[in-house]
This record gives structure tokens, sequence and C-alpha cells, in this order.
């Protein structure tokens, strides 16, 4: 006999960027995602509908890690004017595409089973916006 699922809870946060190019931190929203859920274990999955966007996990103790990434990204991406991508924001999807635009964490006992040190950032690569964070609890 089949055992029923349970239910999947799925929800939608509205993420503001203030920045060109930003790591913003969405830590705290996912996890009260995840405390208004009542889900105790399972998986959560994040996922940004953007193509100048992205997410990454990371640390989040060193506010130089960050600082660290988007000097790495400038640097990499150089000058941005020899891209042929016509909206002048060329740099965002490559930072989209570098990134990726989900993540899969396990939840454990009601909270993300995050490393000590790590966070989740939405990474914005052509702000400031409000972008969309899907939040899908399984």
């Amino acid at each position: 006999m089949d055992q029923p699922h349970p239910p999947t809870r799925h929800v939608k946060l509205a993420i503001g960027t203030r920045r060109h190019r930003e790591f913003r931190d969405v830590t705290a929203e996912v996890r009260a995602a995840i405390r208004n859920s009542a889900l105790t274990d399972g998986v959560c999955s994040l996922y940004v509908p953007h193509t100048t966007a992205g997410l990454t996990i990371n640390e989040n103790a060193d506010p130089d890690v960050v600082a660290d990434l988007l000097r790495w990204v400038e640097d990499t991406l150089g000058d941005e004017r020899r891209f042929q991508h016509f909206e002048g924001n060329a740099g965002g999807h490559v930072m989209s595409a570098l990134f990726g635009c989900s993540l899969t964490i396990p939840v454990e006992r009601g909270d993300l089973a995050l490393g000590r040190w790590q966070a989740i950032y939405l990474v914005e690569g052509d702000g400031p916006r409000e972008r969309t964070l899907h939040v899908t609890l399984l």
C-alpha cells in the first residue's frame, strides 16, 4: 500500500537588492519560511527565476569572503563593453551561469543543515532590483 506523501510547502519571497553587484544573505528569510511551515525533516529547494541572478552557499562569518568573491567577479568579467549582448548586462548573465539558479539543502530538526559558518546568498548581477526566491519544502 502506498503511503501518502506529506504536502509540499511552497512560498515565494521578494528579495530586494541594493547594489549593481551584490551577495545578499537570505538565510534568515529561508529559515523563517521553514519555521512557518512546521517542517521538521526534509529538503529545502531554492530557485531564482532570473537570468542575471543566482544562488550560492558560502561563509558568513568574515565579510571579506563576500568582498573577495565580488572582486573575483569584477576581475574575471573585466571590461564588459567587449561583450556582444546589447542590453549591457552580459556580466549579470555570466554570473548567473557561473553560480547557478538553484540550491538544495537538507532540513534537520526544523532548521537548515548548513555548516557552522555557511549562509545562503542571492547573487545579484544586474541590480538593484526586487528578485523572487522560490522556497519549496519537501
